[in-house]
């Protein structure tokens, strides 16, 4: 994430993403035209790896950008996700927009809390866009890598 704060910062701004949309491919080169700018990024910094200061920042700042490994999020179809068994490696860019709790899983036989996560991946996907998955244990590495940016709009 930090790196892509980085070329926010040096390139002047992001566009909108109806002109410039997701392709899902990095074929066909950079279509970025600084004369599009819809927002700039004034400032960023990581998140502590601490659940409660993730979930303060989140309430206080908005939105958190977050890496994860998205290896169970392929067969995601609703519901909480609770990977007993998660990679180490983080593989995925994703929105931390909030969280939740009292979501019974059976598997566990308790109650869990969850984060609330918006993917990429069209609204088609998981709950129209957004995955929960288990809060509070770091599954899927979440908590490895979250950072928040002060944005500008223009």
């Amino acid at each position: 994430m930090s790196s892509a704060f980085e070329c926010t910062l040096k390139s002047g701004g992001l566009m909108r993403e109806e002109d410039y949309p997701y392709t899902g491919t990095d074929r066909g080169g950079c279509k970025f035209d600084k004369t599009k700018i819809a927002a700039k990024v004034a400032n960023f910094s990581v998140v502590s790896l601490d659940e409660e200061q993730i979930a303060a920042n989140l309430v206080k700042n908005g939105p958190l950008a977050a890496a994860i490994n998205a290896v169970f999020m392929q067969t995601y179809v609703g519901g909480v996700s609770c990977p007993f068994i998660c990679s180490k490696r983080l593989d995925h860019g994703v929105l931390l927009v909030g969280y939740g709790a009292g979501a019974y899983l059976p598997t566990r036989l308790k109650d869990q809390p969850y984060w609330i996560i918006k993917n990429s991946w069209g609204e088609n996907w998981g709950e129209k866009g957004y995955y929960k998955i288990c809060r509070g244990t770091n599954i899927c590495r979440l908590d490895s890598m979250v950072s928040t940016v002060a944005a500008v709009s223009t």
